[in-house]
């Protein structure tokens, strides 16, 4: 009852609703494509019992179904449910239902990427003091040498601050496997461009429990029984707030996952 008496605010009500993560929301909102009833919704602006939401001319309404799917985004997809960029996942896939990515890939970088209608999901899977893992296969264009792996693990200065420690391993003379617990914009190959390393290729293969196994690119899979149940036993306690900044030295836009 006292929530209903507060109300519940416009971005947190669109993740809930499954319609788009809280950031999105705040993006929209500030574009205008919102609307609380017959008026254009502000930042902060709070949805009650009986209120009518409207996101880009579209009633929002909570789906009663959960969907969580694992898809493997293709190169040149953008993780993004912006109707503007022609090249976006959600039109991409053409799910029947409405979905949205939870975190990001750039858009040269291919692999594991998580689709769902459920705000509290996103949140909990990608809020980066969650500190959950996600794997990635990267070749770069020279040799791997021991001390380059060792300087990745033991963090980087890229964005004004430390990378996390994380864990590094040699896969192929120019490849290797890393596993961060954080998602900084475009991080894997900022901190491979500071000791004079470019990026050729990069795969995401792992979220948490969730792996890409042999899905083929640009196809999906849903995530149901014992995989759900387990990600779900690890998100146990793992907060849902909004992922917000991490330091206030830097744009919060730096600390969206873009690796």
């Amino acid at each position: 009852m006292e929530e209903q008496s507060k109300g519940v605010r416009i971005n947190k009500y669109l993740s809930a609703a499954g319609i788009c993560s809280r950031r999105e929301a705040d993006r929209q909102i500030q574009a205008g494509t919102v609307q609380i009833n017959d008026k254009t919704a502000e930042m902060g602006d709070r949805v009650f019992p009986g209120d009518a939401v409207y996101y880009q001319g579209r009633l929002a309404e909570k789906e009663k179904e959960r969907i969580l799917l694992a898809v493997n985004k293709p190169r040149g997809i953008v993780c993004t449910a912006e109707k503007r960029e022609k090249n976006n996942i959600v039109d991409y896939l053409n799910y029947p239902k409405r979905i949205y990515p939870a975190g990001r890939l750039d858009k040269q970088s291919e692999g594991l990427l998580l689709m769902t209608n459920e705000g509290d999901f996103v949140n909990k899977i990608m809020r980066s003091g969650n500190r959950h893992e996600k794997e990635y296969l990267v070749t770069v264009n020279k040799t791997v040498t021991d001390s380059f792996l060792r300087a990745l693990a033991g963090g980087v200065p890229i964005l004004g601050t430390m990378t996390r420690k994380c864990k590094t391993q040699r896969i192929g003379k120019r490849s290797f496997r890393i596993i961060l617990t954080q998602g900084m914009n475009r991080q894997i190959r900022r901190m491979c461009e500071y000791f004079d390393y470019r990026v050729v290729s990069l795969k995401r293969v792992r979220i948490m429990n969730i792996h890409l196994g042999d899905l083929p690119s640009g196809q999906y899979r849903m995530i149901t029984g014992e995989e759900l149940k387990k990600l779900e036993q690890m998100l146990e306690g793992s907060s849902n707030d909004t992922v917000r900044f991490e330091s206030s030295r830097i744009d919060q836009q730096l600390w969206e996952e873009e690796e």
